[in-house]
């Protein structure tokens, strides 16, 4: 119970302050304390639902969420959520270990190879906007991580959106992403419920000073932080695969 709250709490300053769900962070916590992939999973899905919903709320009062280009990329996600929820079932653990490293690959590649400064015009394409979130709902999903891993880069590095905003449309795409994705798993009997809730209400402590803490930073530094979490995350999930 211990581990699980200080599990969770961790997650949520994460979730908080970059402005994702946690489970990119939560699934190799759970993952060494022996939890198998798929029940670290169920957990994470949990977790998400109560860091996103409180996180977007404080994002929103501090003016960083747009919510219309939100509800495109929520609607999409959750479309591709109810699908990744099935795919689950059908593919091994260690194929889903593989394609989450390949992501953390593709992120940190995406973020070191583009510009750290904001002077393109951001590329709001409703429409397109829609597809990425279905694209990036049933991979997200199928990982139990909310999508802000593959999500974010896409956001700032293809459709040039300011890191800040990126960060917090990924984070309001996750309450979608993240509720198809915990009734997909739940009809299919892949929810740790209990554990789930133990997580997820700690983290709430964390995702409230993780996002003031966020307030603080500039966008440029900003975006270097969450190129370092990129690269921890993919070291500890190395540990965990290889060795």
């Amino acid at each position: 119970m211990v581990e699980l709250l200080i599990i969770g709490a961790i997650g949520g300053l994460i979730s908080g302050f970059f402005s994702v769900g946690g489970g990119m962070i939560l699934v190799p916590l759970l993952m060494f304390i022996d939890f198998s992939i798929k029940e670290a999973i169920g957990i994470s899905i949990v977790q998400m639902v109560f860091s996103s919903v409180f996180g977007s709320f404080l994002n929103f009062k501090n003016g960083f969420l747009n919510v219309k280009s939100g509800i495109y990329l929520g609607i999409g996600g959750a479309i591709g959520g109810l699908m990744g929820g099935f795919v689950v079932t059908f593919i091994s653990g260690i194929y889903l270990e593989y394609l989450f490293l390949f992501l953390i690959l593709f992120a940190i590649y995406r973020f070191f190879n583009s510009s750290m400064a904001d002077d393109k015009k951001a590329i709001d394409n409703d429409f397109l906007i829609f597809f990425i979130g279905i694209f990036v709902g049933l991979i997200a999903v199928s990982l139990g991580i909310g999508g802000s891993l593959l999500l974010t880069p896409i956001l700032v590095t293809m459709l040039h959106f300011q890191i800040k905003r990126a960060t917090s449309l990924a984070l309001f795409f996750i309450i979608f992403t993240s509720i198809s994705g915990f009734i997909s798993l739940f009809i299919n009997n892949m929810i740790d419920l209990e554990n789930g809730v133990v997580v997820g209400i700690a983290s709430l402590i964390g995702v409230y000073f993780g996002v003031h803490l966020a307030k603080k930073i500039d966008g440029k530094k900003f975006k270097k932080y969450i190129l370092i979490l990129y690269v921890v995350i993919l070291a500890m999930f190395i540990k965990r695969m290889f060795f």
